[in-house]
């Protein structure tokens, strides 16, 4: 059997019933269901967790008996980002998808490539008769986008693999043996409603069409945080006219870099011309300052129905500076890898409620100490805006092993399939390895992955050439692993 043709198709087939399956973070069951009835299927054993990790078993092939148990591993949830103007639930609708040049994309929406094609990899390799290697679990774990919860909550003793494959990383050719540890710092701002003036005008300001994308693997691609770029603009307005701010928000996914941002505003009505123009005026630098990462954003500003309230002026003026102000983007670049980002912050997402503001910005490093250097920055700059600070105790790093004997396999299996090198890298996006090795201290680990770009953003786009490649990948590294 050609792998480079028919085992890549039953990939992209895999793939294809996945995208009709809902698999929010936090909302797995009917992918977990989908994992265990293909096990049963295919007469696997399978097993679910009290968290919903799925674990699926096969025995090794023939003469490979002997050869040192491997774990394929791919997580179950995806990143539920669209525009702003589809009308799209993602608990009840498919992903719709379409090629373009090469490209897998999908319409208006993230495509779930991110880690839908880790999990599709993991099932051909199961369900294939013509594939060799040892004793083989696939562990599909939950919520891995939204604070890791699954590979948190795996069970001790749960796995038997000593060697671990991730399948969550987004570039053919490169193998990935570390990647950054993580945090989330949430803010809030309380506040009393306040009466508008009387004489005022409401406008409705928003920036979106953003690119957005990862906020690890992205951070330093220089694309625009939508909540920075509109803190930007009220705070010129509030040094310039005496301006209300009714409501604030931006942003969704604490490891997303937020496409999009509103607020509502309420100007002295003989001003609101003045202002017309300068939002004018602020949208055409803005265009010049980011005229090569971001081509499609778009300004708008319009009059909107009046409002009661307004968030309390003091606190008002202190969280727009605190959004100024506040450390986003990248923080350090590593001094042992040359290129990649070591440590970073992303203000992620801006809700306002009855009387509180709530915010959520996320960390990263690879360095535990600058980890948590920058949160103190980010907290710092907030409490002293007078805001309400605390953080989670976020997810371990994955220190990168050079040495490991599961890296010598798939370094030679790639040159022999290929006549060249891949590229062994470190990672700033966060992956599960680390807290993989919490419960499983021995684990021999490496994580690859097709070509994908855009991800948690809805330009999320996979490389079609790069699946078979990947795929052929896996299976020499399956068929090398030794004794």
């Amino acid at each position: 059997m050609n792998s480079n043709s028919t085992h890549a198709e039953r990939v992209m087939e895999i793939f294809a019933r996945i995208c009709g399956i809902p698999r929010p973070s936090g909302h797995e069951e009917q992918i977990g269901n989908f994992l265990m009835e293909f096990a049963d299927a295919h007469g696997l054993d399978a097993s679910k967790d009290r968290t919903g990790n799925v674990i699926i078993r096969k025995p090794a092939t023939d003469g490979m008996e002997h050869c040192v148990p491997v774990i394929l591993q791919a997580h179950q949830d995806m990143v539920c980002e669209k525009d702003a103007s589809l009308d799209h639930d993602f608990m009840t609708q498919p992903i719709g998808t379409y090629v373009e040049d090469g490209w897998l994309k999908a319409k208006g929406t993230t495509l779930g490539a991110d880690d839908g094609m880790g999990i599709a990899m993991a099932l051909a390799v199961l369900e294939a008769d013509d594939i060799a290697h040892g004793p083989l679990e696939c562990l599909f774990t939950v919520s891995e986008e939204t604070g890791l919860a699954g590979a948190m909550n795996l069970e001790p003793g749960a796995l038997k693999g000593r060697m671990l494959i991730n399948l969550d990383s987004e570039d053919e050719g490169q193998i990935f043996i570390g990647c950054a540890g993580g945090m989330n710092t949430l803010v809030s701002f309380g506040y009393n409603p306040t009466e508008v003036p009387s004489g005022r005008f409401f406008l409705k300001i928003s920036i979106d069409g953003l690119h957005g994308g990862h906020s690890g693997d992205d951070i330093d691609k220089g694309y625009a945080n939508a909540n920075k770029l509109l803190a930007r603009f009220l705070c010129q307005t509030m040094e310039k006219y005496d301006m209300c701010l009714c409501d604030i928000s931006g942003g969704n996914l604490s490891n997303a870099i937020p496409r999009d941002a509103q607020a509502v505003i309420a100007v002295p009505s003989n001003m609101k011309e003045n202002i017309r123009v300068d939002f004018n005026v602020f949208a055409s630098q803005m265009e010049n300052e980011f005229h090569v990462t971001e081509k499609n954003m778009v300004f708008r500003m319009e009059s909107t129905s009046a409002s009661q309230w307004c968030i309390q002026p003091d606190v008002a003026h202190r969280l727009v500076l605190a959004l100024v102000a506040v450390q986003n983007g990248v923080y350090a670049m590593s001094m042992d890898i040359r290129g990649l980002v070591e440590t970073s912050s992303n203000l992620a997402s801006i809700r306002t409620e009855k009387g509180l503001i709530r915010i959520v910005t996320s960390q990263r490093s690879s360095v535990e100490s600058a980890k948590l250097a920058v949160r103190q920055a980010v907290a710092s700059c907030f409490e002293l805006a007078g805001a309400h600070v605390e953080s989670n105790d976020g997810y371990p790093g994955w220190t990168p092993n050079p040495d490991s004997e599961l890296l010598k396999v798939a370094v030679s299996a790639y040159r022999e399939l290929f006549g060249k090198e891949p590229q062994v890298k470190a990672i700033h996006a966060g992956l599960e390895c680390g807290l993989f090795l919490d419960t499983y201290p021995d684990l021999d680990m490496i994580s690859v992955g097709p070509t994908l770009r855009g991800v948690h953003s809805p330009s999320e786009r996979l490389e079609l050439a790069t699946v078979p490649m990947v795929f052929d990948h896996i299976i020499a590294i399956l068929a090398n692993i030794p004794q």
